[in-house]
């Protein structure tokens, strides 16, 4: 097929589902991907398989949830020597399947899947960081190809402008097309400084009314108290994301250049979700221990578009997850899917049409961070801990900030025994039992190694500590 498009997935780390003009904040400015959503469909309800990096980052490359791909929280050991392990060894990727099928595959920014020397999957084209977080002022990062050994380079300037000149660089080689692009920011997630001071001094009289500083949630971690009520770290936030922003346009004016836009669809998202204040705490799942299923930890932006093909300036109330990610695009494109019958993936090419917006309440999604689980209607919440909670049930049309746990309500308790059975049920069906994270000690600190088969994760999880390190 000579007409298939090209495809640009811009993936950012750490950015909330309120973080964006387009997805109605007024405080934080984003101009360019307000021009992309006003160009393409927006997804308010689009869920993380996952609330922290590496697990959400998995699922959207195999349409496995975290129980059957055995990523479970971020990646701390394995990305670089003596001892790189490939996580996703052995697991089919939508890349895989776009390599084989003639589309010149390319990656610049974040992997953190394990191994950042060795280009996987199908990517002929490796600009990587080496591992999940980064400075953002002359970064160290990987560049290779699948015929030579990663090297280790220090990139001078400012980190979100490196990845965009070598995506644009990888955009112009490769206009003829078919071309597949992961544009993998590590903006705006931590640390929120070293971004471009005219922007962080255009965020000095913001009131910040966006992310109220709220009292500690008695949950929260250190991590996640530090940056409470600090207005530097706020206009470091918002500053990263205006960044970002600025270099979204870049990529849209290059498409435009070269005549290519139209063949083109674009993917906005984020890995995960994150809360700057609300809810009394800072960061996504693993900003509290327990881990949480806040909102705004599970939802991330998602905006797609290519004209002609999507229809524009259009909200989709669709509720869909990073697990269909790969199955939709693979629909869109034409392409064959590997049928995996470990994936709980569908298309929702439907709601990218504008056939159907598929908002109905038998829509469920499921999410899982180790130990913790989550069934979400449209109208109800369920959290589950194993082994012995605590755990949680919101109403969230009548309490859509989730600020009243109905989980003692003797009134809910047929609700919570329905909706626990059918969480049982939909996790047993989609789990593989020897990377079941049920089972698994996850606590926020990070994995160590892959999971050995039979070991349940036995020593591949860090242990939660105070101060908790944080490179997710």
């Amino acid at each position: 097929m000579e007409n298939r498009p090209n495809v640009i997935f811009v993936l950012t780390d750490d950015q909330g589902p309120w973080a964006a003009g387009c997805c109605g904040n007024d405080e934080v400015r984003t101009p360019y991907l307000d021009q992309l959503a006003s160009e393409g469909t927006r997804f308010p309800n689009f869920f993380c398989t996952s609330p922290v990096c590496s697990p959400a980052r998995a699922s959207l490359m195999t349409g496995r949830i975290p129980s059957a791909h055995g990523v479970h929280d971020w990646i701390r050991d394995g990305n670089m020597p003596p001892d790189p392990a490939r996580y996703l060894d052995g697991l089919t990727c939508y890349t895989d399947v776009l390599a084989d099928n003639n589309y010149t595959v390319g990656l610049s920014g974040k992997w953190h899947l394990g191994d950042s020397l060795t280009p996987q999957h199908g990517f002929s084209h490796w600009f990587a960081l080496l591992t999940g977080g980064s400075k953002y002022n002359d970064a160290d990062m990987i560049r290779a190809t699948p015929t030579s050994e990663g090297q280790v380079e220090m990139q001078p300037g400012y980190l979100t402008d490196v990845i965009t000149d070598d995506a644009l660089n990888f955009i112009s080689a490769n206009k003829d097309g078919p071309f597949y692009l992961s544009v993998n920011y590590n903006a705006p997630h931590t640390p929120f400084t070293g971004h471009p001071q005219d922007i962080v001094d255009s965020y000095d009289d913001c009131p910040f009314k966006t992310c109220p500083q709220e009292a500690l949630h008695p949950w929260a971690v250190q991590g996640a108290a530090v940056h409470m009520g600090n207005r530097e770290s706020l206009k470091g936030y918002f500053a990263a994301i205006t960044a970002l922003d600025l270099n979204v346009g870049r990529i849209l004016d290059r498409l435009t250049e070269l005549g290519i836009r139209e063949n083109t669809l674009i993917v906005f998202s984020s890995d995960n979700g994150y809360s700057c204040g609300h809810h009394g705490f800072w960061h996504k799942g693993n900003g509290t221990f327990p881990l949480n299923m806040y909102e705004n930890s599970v939802k991330v932006p998602f905006i797609i578009s290519q004209p002609g093909r999507i229809p524009e300036g259009r909200v989709s109330e669709a509720m869909v997850s990073q697990y269909d990610f790969m199955p939709t695009l693979l629909d869109y494109l034409g392409l064959p899917d590997p049928n995996d019958d470990m994936s709980p993936g569908r298309s929702f090419v439907p709601a990218l049409s504008g056939e159907t917006n598929d908002a109905k309440d038998e829509i469920v999604i499921y999410d899982e961070y180790g130990p913790v689980r989550m069934i979400r209607t449209q109208e109800w919440k369920y959290v589950h801990r194993y082994p012995y909670g605590p755990h949680e049930l919101y109403d969230l049309v009548n309490d859509p900030d989730e600020r009243k746990n109905l989980i003692d309500e003797k009134s809910q308790t047929a609700r919570i025994d329905d909706m626990r059975q059918q969480l049982g049920a939909w996790f047993q069906r989609y789990v593989l039992p020897e990377l079941d994270g049920a089972r698994c000690s996850v606590t926020g600190g990070g994995q160590a190694a892959k999971i050995a088969e039979g070991q349940c994760g036995e020593g591949a999880f860090h242990p939660r500590y105070a101060p908790p390190q944080r490179n997710v």
